[in-house]
């Protein structure tokens, strides 16, 4: 069984990276923006939530999140394993996906944290919003979306760090070579 965890900044490349990395080990790539996402353009009760939340760069409240994730690692083929991409995002959701898998008789393997300069998230975040039409795009709503980042998920790089689980890996420059980074990181961890 592996379980992941991939943390970033917005535009680090976690959600492309999140796919390249389960699909080798064989494992599902769980991204609480693909859970928000496919609410909102459903029109989900909670996706009207989430909306509100997402085009204010805000991040969606714990307990709404909480309860789409621990759903999703529920379902049978993250039993094996699962990469994290977008949760924890807070100190308290780090409590609940603890107490979800201690319940589970396990923890996370490894937590590999995407580093990328800031003003480079924004120009990739721009890039993509482009390509992709994403009303949460922003040059304002992004450089929002950086600070809470600092302000609320950043310290649970030290977190993991005391842990002993924390690896960082060089998120710049071409896709497959960071991918070849993640993968060295990982080779003595799992």
């Amino acid at each position: 069984m592996m379980r992941l965890l991939l943390i970033g900044p917005p535009g680090a490349g976690k959600g492309t990276q999140a796919v390249r990395v389960a699909e080798h080990y064989g494992i599902p790539a769980i991204s609480t923006g693909d859970i928000f996402r496919a609410n909102v353009s459903e029109g989900t009760p909670l996706g009207l939530q989430a909306k509100d939340y997402m085009d204010r760069g805000a991040y969606v409240p714990d307990d709404l999140t909480n309860a789409l994730v621990l759903d999703r690692l529920a379902q049978e083929d993250a039993g094996s394993g699962f990469l994290l991409d977008g949760f924890p995002r807070t100190l308290a959701q780090v409590s609940t996906l603890d107490e979800c898998l201690q319940a589970t008789d396990g923890g996370l393997d490894a937590v590999v944290q995407l580093v990328v300069d800031p003003d480079e998230t924004v120009e990739r975040l721009l890039n993509r919003a482009k390509v992709q039409g994403r009303s949460d795009d922003t040059e304002d709503v992004i450089r929002n979306r950086l600070a809470v980042y600092q302000e609320q998920t950043h310290p649970l790089v030290d977190v993991y760090r005391d842990r002993g689980i924390l690896v960082s890996v060089d998120a710049q420059g071409d896709v497959g070579a960071v991918t070849d980074r993640i993968f060295a990181a990982l080779a003595g961890r799992l």
